[in-house]
């Protein structure tokens, strides 16, 4: 019997909108969920996954600063090592979110990971200081969206289709 995979579910909060998406996926994905803070996340965690979901917020038009920090630690050591492994990306934003999805495609293409789910942008439409800063709750329906995907990407690793 194959072992059975790895999900690594890499996320960075500061409002509570993308900790509670990632748990919704790690949620759906079960047993092979393995949820990690972007802070925490080092190179042989990524080399060691089968799969990945990134999760995280959009900050000015961007990926988090610990996303993108985690990329950095990242990127280098596994270069060469990781191709073709299967990715998605949950995104809590205030607006479109599409900038932290582009730039999330964009470094991982260098890693020639593999698209396997549409991204899930949660727009939460914060727009003033306050808003921004504030805690966020994430809608029932967009928490179902994120446990599809986990438990999505976690089946397909099953059953060897990425």
């Amino acid at each position: 019997m194959p072992a059975r995979p790895r999900l690594l579910i890499v996320w960075h909060s500061r409002t509570g909108a993308s900790a509670a998406m990632a748990r919704a996926a790690a949620e759906g994905a079960g047993d092979a969920a393995w949820l990690v803070a972007a802070h925490d996340t080092a190179p042989d965690m990524l080399l060691a996954a089968d799969g990945y979901i990134f999760c995280g917020p959009e900050n000015l038009g961007a990926m988090s600063g610990q996303m993108k920090e985690m990329f950095d630690r990242a990127y280098y050591p596994l270069l060469g090592r990781i191709e073709g492994r299967a990715y998605a990306t949950l995104i809590a934003a205030g607006s479109d979110g599409e900038g932290a999805q582009r730039q999330i495609d964009r470094i991982v293409t260098g890693w020639r990971l593999r698209r396997v789910a549409d991204p899930v942008i949660v727009n939460l439409f914060a727009q003033s200081p306050e808003a921004i800063a504030a805690a966020k709750e994430v809608p029932a329906e967009e928490l179902a969206k994120c446990r599809d995907i986990g438990a999505a990407l976690a089946e397909g690793l099953r059953l060897g289709l990425f």
